[in-house]
């Protein structure tokens, strides 16, 4: 049986810097994955976009 999770990558989109990663289904969401994440670059919670 096999996944269709894929692994993302989620950028700052204050500073560009690559800081999380995670697992996401791209068969029931195929938009773009934004969360607010604390940033180690930048000392605040920004929002992070999943990179193409």
């Amino acid at each position: 049986m096999a996944t269709k999770k894929n692994k993302i990558i989620l950028t700052c989109k204050v500073c560009l810097s690559r800081n999380y990663s995670t697992v996401k289904n791209k068969q029931t969401s195929t938009e773009r994955l934004e969360l607010n994440k604390f940033c180690k670059k930048c000392g605040t919670h920004t929002v992070h976009q999943e990179t193409r």
